[in-house]
């Protein structure tokens, strides 16, 4: 009996060692091309902001060969809209730059659109989020932004009429959209 219990703690071991190991394996990605965290996270089934707290980003900015814990010890707490609203808007954050620049509006539900902006953040799911599009070339995506009028947002997509000075602000519908129409607008860069 002795050897048999012996033998069984022995293999019960062995499966639990195992078992960690494959886990390790698959709780780490490695970035590459085309990647997004929305695409990550429905490939691993976890959630865009649990990757971002475990990772400790603070955009959904992603690079190829980065590389992705998907599980931590880290704890995602909710977060009330409020709370959101707050973090977002931080008066404590310094300008880095300021523009004028032309503005228009789109929405998730063009025709063509995915509502999956460049840097991954789905539209559709988040309607409420505030984003804009702009020429990563003037504005970095990813960069936090307070834009007069609309309020402070990130720069999280691009669009092929987005060049130079000019940025679409998202809206969560067609009227809204229309509403804002067309104009120019001073933009703060945040750090």
């Amino acid at each position: 009996m002795k050897k048999f219990s012996f033998v069984l703690s022995f293999v019960l071991i062995f499966l639990v060692a195992f078992a960690n190991d494959s886990e390790a394996a698959a709780s780490v990605h490695t970035v590459k091309n085309g990647d997004t965290l929305y695409k990550i996270s429905k490939q691993y089934h976890v959630s865009v902001s649990t990757i971002k707290s475990i990772n400790h980003l603070k955009s959904d900015l992603i690079k190829p060969k980065q590389k992705l814990q998907l599980k931590g010890k880290a704890t995602v707490k909710k977060v009330s809209k409020k709370s959101a609203k707050k973090s977002v808007s931080r008066s404590n954050d310094k300008v880095v730059k300021e523009l004028m620049v032309s503005t228009t509006a789109y929405t998730a539900y063009c025709r063509g659109c995915s509502g999956i902006t460049k840097t991954g953040i789905n539209l559709r799911k988040n309607p409420n989020l505030k984003v804009i599009a702009v020429d990563p070339s003037v504005i970095k995506l990813g960069s936090k932004v307070y834009v007069e009028g609309y309020g402070y947002a990130i720069a999280g997509d691009t669009g092929s009429a987005i060049k130079g000075n000019k940025i679409d602000v998202f809206m969560p519908n067609h009227s809204s959209a229309l509403k804002w129409g067309r104009k120019t607008v001073k933009i703060k860069i945040l750090r």
